[in-house]
């Protein structure tokens, strides 16, 4: 059984601000799939739950007027991975979050659950970070919008204050149009294990296909938090396209990540497949773009 003190079940957003603040030491609950294994493991024995499972103006994927892509926080996995918007702008985060857990995780697991517990391993995380996603809180005092590397503080800790729920994830036009991303997660096992590390990639490549106008790389598990290898960036923007800048861009992100050893993988061997992925994963995004190397 979970031992809890109470659960309160939000009926609106405002509801759920209010209840935020009437109980702060309450932790919020989504689809579980977190919460509810801490629980039962006894790590938050005698916890206070604010759900806001029951939110559904909090579910879906949008395009705004402006052409900013909106993914409610409480969007699944599973939706993010069919939904048309994604697959014709930002395919690439779809494939990013098929690959948390199982199926039965990904049809309850949402965005929202997944980028507040602020661990650098998750898989939505690395790719949210390489296109420049922007978090969206609502509180007492309003909406609060910022860039996700602003969001994530350190290993565990988010910018998240008080009164406030994460109400959406945001990815301007600016930032996916004409370009195409490839991530790859490397697990020591094919389905159901923790990322031993997360590369996520996009480039946008000149009218002709020949020229990196932008590459974007972000890892995760490279750091305490999730980060971007803005020398390997800065590197490749205005490059030839070629299997040598493919080469440079992959050494060059060993400048910006700092993975740690741990019993899942040694600092050396992270370093070592960062640079593989990187290569492996800049070649596939410019295959996708149109370009040839």
């Amino acid at each position: 059984m979970y031992d809890m003190k109470a659960l309160y079940q939000a009926k609106d957003v405002a509801d759920a601000v209010s209840l935020r603040l009437q109980h702060p030491e309450a932790h919020i609950i989504a689809g579980g799939s977190d919460v509810l294994v801490q629980m039962r493991e006894g790590k938050r024995a005698g916890v206070e739950l604010i759900s806001i499972y029951g939110l559904d103006e909090l579910r879906g994927v949008t395009m705004e007027d402006d052409g900013t892509i909106r993914i409610g926080s409480l969007t699944s996995f599973s939706h993010i991975t069919k939904d048309p918007i994604i697959q014709q702008y930002i395919n690439v985060l779809g494939e990013a979050v098929d690959q948390v857990g199982g199926p039965q995780i990904r049809n309850i697991g949402t965005i929202g659950g997944n980028t507040c517990n602020g661990v650098t391993s998750a898989d939505s995380a690395s790719t949210l970070h390489a296109w420049d996603a922007i978090v969206e809180l609502t509180g007492p005092n309003g909406v609060r919008r910022l860039p996700i590397h602003e969001f994530y503080i350190k290993a565990g800790k988010v910018d998240i204050r008080e009164g406030e729920i994460q109400t959406g994830i945001l990815v301007k036009k600016e930032d996916y149009i004409d370009t195409y991303g490839h991530y790859i997660k490397y697990a020591m096992r094919n389905a159901m294990d923790i990322a031993t590390l997360g590369t996520s990639v996009n480039v946008r490549l000149s009218a002709d296909k020949k020229t990196v106008e932008r590459a974007r790389i972000a890892f995760g598990v490279a750091g305490p938090v999730p980060l971007r290898a803005r020398t390997a960036e800065a590197l490749a923007a205005g490059k030839p396209v070629s299997m040598e800048l493919a080469e440079a861009f992959a050494k060059a992100v060993k400048e910006d990540i700092n993975p740690r050893d741990s019993w899942r993988a040694a600092k050396d061997f992270r370093m070592h497949i960062a640079v593989e992925s990187a290569k492996r994963a800049f070649i596939e995004s410019v295959k996708l773009a149109g370009g040839e190397l």
